[in-house]
């Protein structure tokens, strides 16, 4: 029986749609999946926490959203990582890293 999936700590979103867009361009049913498909759908992001996080990564400046029409016809959004976007990338995997070592060594102390 798959496991239930992990709820998102806060923040961690930003983090996992500007590494996802590193990759390459995608719309947001895109992003999702890939999310999803990465942590081995230990997280899945629901378009009522996605649309908003890419609306204020957007307002930011980190990401761009363009228009497009998918291959089935379709109107989609499609977001790119900027050049603001990839800074704050690096700044929230450092931070990311951080928070991780630190919990390690808090799990890990007697």
């Amino acid at each position: 029986m798959p496991e239930p999936s992990l709820e998102l700590l806060k923040g961690t979103l930003d983090l996992l749609i500007l590494r996802t867009l590193d990759l390459r361009p995608m719309h947001g049913s895109a992003i999702a999946e890939r999310i999803s498909q990465v942590t081995h759908r230990a997280f899945h992001v629901k378009a009522g926490s996605l649309f908003p996080a890419l609306h204020r990564l957007e307002q930011e400046g980190w990401v761009e959203g363009k228009w497009q029409e998918s291959p089935e016809g379709r109107r989609v959004r499609s977001y790119t990582l900027t050049r603001a976007g990839r800074r704050q990338l690096t700044v929230e995997k450092k931070t990311w890293t951080r928070i991780v070592q630190a919990m390690t060594a808090l799990l890990e102390s007697a």
